[in-house]
């Protein structure tokens, strides 16, 4: 008899986000469902201008639906305060960007520990680092590390506070493939110790091999929405 499925973590639906650009209105979603689940990899594939980045965008909080409704663990999140949204970012959400977004004056402990220290429940900085095997780095500012660790540095920077859910616009963007790869290790190692529920937005189809599940948007709407019932290690991706 097979486990019951996991209850989603973020759930929305009938998600449309419109942008006005001068006289002309773009549609970057065009009515998304969509849920995370606790402790699944989902990748979203799709083209630039897909909709992907903007869906992650608004699961995350850093934007809002034009219509539609988005819940977190049963709280409807369609039209919060602003405080509410400050909240739901600082306590459960984690993010990873393209580019890396580390204050160049800080060394790596400090860029960690700078989130750390408005965390409710965070990990010690030194930990987050040992986590993603930079602790002899974590005195080197980010001018002295590579791109693949300066990455890595903000996986630590998302994952002290301990959030039940970390978004990746991109993570391996700006990588060669064997440091990409690097990268990935570190997130698939963060999903299956913590159980952290990953999304990760990629126009690298490949990168589909780490996930459980991979949602494939085109022109703002969901194309494809399939398991993957051989999830693979990242070391295993073929690039």
């Amino acid at each position: 008899m097979s486990a019951p499925a996991e209850a989603p973590v973020i759930q929305a639906s009938a998600l449309v986000k419109t942008y006005r650009m001068g006289e002309v209105e773009v549609q970057a979603l065009r009515g998304v469902d969509f849920e995370l689940r606790r402790g699944e990899v989902v990748v979203l594939l799709g083209p630039s201008g897909s909709g992907k980045s903007t869906l992650l965008n608004i699961l995350g909080g850093l934007d809002v639906p034009s219509r539609g409704t988005l819940a977190y663990g049963g709280s409807d999140l369609s039209h919060p305060t602003e405080e509410a949204m400050t909240q739901y970012r600082r306590r459960h959400i984690g993010f990873v960007f393209q580019f890396y977004n580390l204050i160049p004056s800080l060394t790596a402990l400090e860029n960690v520990a700078i989130v750390a220290d408005i965390a409710e429940n965070p990990m010690s900085p030194d930990d987050a680092l040992g986590l993603v095997g930079l602790i002899a780095r974590r005195d080197h500012f980010p001018s002295q590390m590579s791109g693949g660790e300066q990455q890595r540095v903000a996986i630590a920077r998302a994952v002290v506070k301990q959030p039940e859910i970390l978004l990746c616009d991109e993570p391996t963007g700006a990588l060669d493939a064997t440091t990409g790869r690097l990268v990935l290790e570190v997130l698939d190692r963060v999903n299956r110790q913590f159980r952290t529920s990953v999304a990760i937005v990629t126009h690298n189809a490949p990168i589909a091999q780490m996930a459980d599940r991979v949602v494939t948007l085109a022109d703002g709407r969901i194309a494809a929405d399939v398991p993957n019932l051989r999830r693979r290690p990242p070391a295993e991706v073929s690039w």
